[in-house]
């Protein structure tokens, strides 16, 4: 069978896509990836191995009134693209992760009588997912409330895909030295940063010792607060291996993306949540609220977030191990393994049924 795989831009959307196309693959299946020149997927599709097709897309959620029109303006030359490409290469089902990439690819399969499966690993789901829920015929959810938005029955709960390694990562309470680690993505946190850099000399001298991603573009500025300050820590741009990351952590200091919030719950981590205030549909607030009411984690808004509160936190939470051993168990019950071989799954029986 072939399928399409839509959706792109962040990581959040490409790698999901990429962990069920690579189960497909291994069962024998084709996928062709659609999405934009400047999405993360326009990398990492091919070096996955997967064909992929460009269209010409923006966003309309926070854009302003000029990228709205533009993308308005975009959207019928980019459905008829899709139109085209489902008319050659014949999928037997479209598989959406939503996102701006993704509504041209879903308009073009519901008028060319292509079933839609979705996944949806935020508790609200984005403008694409929300507008095209009619028409999907299945939705693979990671929160229970966000089964809400599709047709009764059509919705099931399902792991975000996620890497094997961080479903066997151990949880141990500190001991001589607490370790944080501190993450705000690929591109790093403005705010996690400065948060970072007034927490160093509040730490000297205590047994925390801080990991902090920045990005590359604040990269020099932390490494440089963390060594006047005499703590104990390491600074870096990016982290190639987080389940490693993961591993030597016993609390983590995250935005609440997604991607994020499934692997924290994978590895069973304790966590500090900083919503990004500007996600659209406010996802991140969402998603990190639902990891609080289960227990898993803390959340702290991104204006409130300060170096001194941030110290004070980790101090307080040093002299709580079994407040912290609690925390890991409610978010490793959050977990759900074989998120990628479970949409495969459900791809197949949708294309199955049509």
């Amino acid at each position: 069978m072939r399928f399409v795989m839509a959706g792109g831009g962040t990581g959040g959307h490409v790698m999901p896509l990429l962990a069920v196309a690579s189960e497909l693959r291994r069962r024998g299946h084709e996928c062709l990836f659609i999405g934009t020149r400047r999405g993360l997927e326009a990398r990492l599709a091919p070096a996955h191995g997967f064909p992929i097709e460009w269209i010409e897309i923006g966003g309309l959620q926070r854009v302003g009134w000029r990228q709205t029109l533009r993308t308005m303006a975009q959207l019928p030359a980019g459905v008829a693209r899709c139109l085209r490409l489902l008319g050659r290469f014949r999928p037997s089902a479209l598989f959406s992760l939503g996102g701006y990439a993704a509504a041209p690819p879903i308009l073009a399969a519901i008028l060319r009588r292509v079933p839609v499966a979705a996944m949806e690993p935020n508790a609200i789901p984005g403008l694409v997912t929300r507008r095209f829920a009619r028409f999907t015929r299945r939705a693979l959810v990671q929160f229970e409330e966000t089964a809400r938005y599709f047709p009764a029955g059509r919705a099931e709960l399902c792991g975000l895909p996620v890497r094997d390694e961080f479903f066997g990562l151990p949880w141990t309470p500190p001991e001589d030295v607490f370790r944080v680690l501190i993450t705000g993505g690929s591109r790093g946190s403005r705010t996690l940063n400065r948060a970072a850099r007034e927490a160093f000399p509040l730490l000297a001298g205590a047994p925390v010792h801080l990991t902090v991603q920045t990005g590359e573009a604040e990269c020099e500025a932390v490494t440089e607060a963390l060594a006047a300050s005499g703590g104990q820590g390491e600074v870096t741009a990016f982290i190639d291996d987080m389940p490693a990351a993961y591993r030597e952590a016993h609390f983590v200091v995250s935005r609440s993306g997604a991607g994020a919030v499934a692997e924290l719950a994978a590895a069973g981590r304790p966590s500090l949540l900083v919503p990004f205030p500007f996600a659209a549909d406010d996802h991140q607030r969402h998603n990190a609220e639902a990891l609080a009411r289960s227990g898993a984690a803390l959340v702290v808004s991104d204006a409130d977030l300060t170096g001194e509160g941030l110290a004070a936190m980790l101090l307080d939470l040093r002299a709580r191990p079994g407040d912290l051993e609690r925390m890991s168990r409610a978010a490793r019950a959050l977990a759900r393994p074989g998120g990628a071989a479970r949409a495969a799954g459900v791809l197949l029986e949708v294309a199955a049924a049509h």
